[in-house]
């Protein structure tokens, strides 16, 4: 939409822009105009705002896909963020993931709506899990690791986000964008569901190198205790 391209030209940074095109090296650095977090998110609230005034056409900014910039997917997410119904949210959730290319775009989908729907959206997850797009299965293992590491935690996921380590994404670069996500979860829940999720590694169902970048990030993690770092290099 012009109206949202003018905007984020009017609030580009050069010096910003070369910056966050090291941060996602596989993203085209043309296509970086180079606005700060902060702006894009204040934009999306004053955009999302608009809309429910009906002075913008949040719809039509939605099915404009796929983006020429990154930038316009950064503030998709957001809006997509902002979205207050939870099947209107999982609609725009699964139109905009295929065209998600990046681990940053990917992981700017914070939707709070979804925490509340936790039942509903676990058929959702397991859908996404086993998609051929790296950043869709990424969002997923997200999601279980933002979610269902606390009362709704099951060892089931445990295994279910395991398994994806030796899954062949179409796109062999993007298995590793994958693969940190599931170090990211494992040494989340090595931190909150220690005895299932260290049993999990001892057992050596993960891949080396998962499991190494998995030990890897409990050992830099505060919520980690020593006794418990010391058991994990021992692995």
């Amino acid at each position: 939409m012009k109206e949202i391209l003018e905007k984020l030209f009017f609030l580009k940074d050069l010096q910003y822009a070369q910056f966050q095109s090291r941060l996602i090296p596989n993203v085209s650095a043309e296509s970086v105009i180079g606005v700060r977090t902060p702006a894009l998110k204040e934009l999306a609230k004053e955009l999302h705002k608009k809309s429910l005034r009906g002075e913008f056409d949040e719809d039509l900014f939605f099915s404009e896909l796929p983006h020429a910039f990154f930038e316009e997917n950064q503030l998709h997410s957001f809006l997509i963020s902002n979205q207050k119904d939870f099947l209107r949210c999982i609609k725009e959730i699964e139109r905009f993931l295929p065209f998600v290319n990046n681990w940053a775009t990917c992981d700017q989908l914070c939707c709070n709506i979804l925490k509340k729907h936790r039942n509903d959206l676990l058929p959702c997850i397991d859908r996404w899990l086993y998609s051929s797009h790296a950043y869709t299965v990424r969002f997923a293992i997200r999601l279980l690791m933002n979610y269902f590491l606390d009362d709704d935690f099951s060892e089931d996921y445990l295994s279910l986000v395991g398994s994806l380590c030796r899954t062949h994404i179409k796109n062999a670069d993007d298995n590793y964008y994958v693969n940190m996500m599931i170090a990211w979860y494992f040494a989340t829940a090595l931190a909150k569901q220690w005895e299932p999720s260290f049993m999990y590694l001892k057992e050596g169902r993960l891949n080396d190198w998962c499991l190494k970048k998995t030990v890897q990030k409990a050992c830099e993690s505060f919520r980690v205790s020593d006794e418990h770092k010391k058991a994990l290099r021992a692995l």
